[in-house]
């Protein structure tokens, strides 16, 4: 059995822009390395400003980018030697994406449902077990909603909110060993965040699931993350445990995030006397 859920080894992505006499090289991310272990299911945020490079790096998880250089493995299975249709499904089946505007997900001529029924479908043959319909729901109750609620209707009939956990849960369809979150609160209303942000905890701990949280959102970050990694430029600067990092940070990068943050329960060390945190 792999030790390693995924392995991130030294990843670096380098676009190229302009023509044959105005060639320039822009790094968007520099030998960055990360770990999650496998049967240790965690959250793992990775932050960053505009232009720090964690959404490339988030693309090159979800096998949507090529690294220039560097190897990333899942389950040990190096992702430059996924092909074909097989290859790509299996791959989905261990990792799903969750995108920033859950309404870009979806096309708006389409009932939601479809695109659920179609997912269940598709990784039927790894998931196994009930009917897609029955799957479905369940996923539903999951984040939850259910099919009764969110069957006949389309996209633009739901909130933002409602949007997103059906989001979340086409993606848990599929059974994934892992998610990977870009931004996925951040187009939706603050007095709905917490519960996509407790809903991603209640995967990790009821699900096994781990996840990969995308953000510039250093409050929800501190909330539900077990451990996290700062960028800058393209390169992690600093990384550890969330609380350690953001209670005494060590990089200019991580104390200007969070005095911007102003995050007054992080000096004063996180957790109240319930072990729970609060979010401003």
């Amino acid at each position: 059995m792999n030790d390693l859920l995924l392995d991130v080894r030294d990843v670096s992505k380098t676009f190229v822009r302009g023509g044959l006499f105005s060639r320039e090289e822009i790094v968007a991310v520099n030998k960055v390395s990360l770990q999650l272990a496998a049967g240790r299911p965690e959250i793992l945020a990775i932050i960053g400003e505009s232009g720090s490079g964690k959404t490339t790096l988030a693309r090159m998880i979800l096998n949507m980018v090529t690294p220039t250089s560097g190897r990333l493995l899942l389950d040990g299975t190096d992702l430059a030697a996924i092909s074909g249709s097989a290859g790509r499904i299996a791959f989905m089946h261990k990792v799903q994406p969750i995108f920033q505007n859950p309404f870009e997900s979806f096309n708006p001529l389409k009932r939601v449902e479809r695109y659920l029924l179609m997912t269940r479908r598709r990784f039927a043959a790894a998931a196994g077990g009930s009917t897609a319909a029955t799957a479905v729901d369940a996923a539903l109750h999951k984040v939850g909603l259910s099919l009764k609620e969110v069957g006949g209707r389309y996209p633009h009939e739901l909130s933002g909110g409602q949007l997103q956990r059906v989001a979340i849960a086409r993606a848990l369809l599929a059974e994934p060993k892992l998610i990977v979150a870009d931004e996925p609160v951040s187009m939706i209303d603050a007095s709905l965040r917490i519960s996509i942000v407790n809903l991603f905890r209640t995967l990790r701990d009821e699900l096994g699931i781990s996840i990969i949280y995308i953000t510039h959102d250093l409050a929800t970050a501190y909330y539900i993350s077990d451990r996290i990694l700062i960028m800058q430029k393209g390169s992690v600067v600093e990384s550890g445990d969330a609380r350690a990092v953001l209670t005494a940070p060590r990089h200019p990068c991580t104390r200007q995030l969070r005095e911007a943050a102003l995050l007054p329960q992080i000096a004063g060390g996180g957790a109240n006397a319930s072990g729970t945190t609060q979010v401003i």
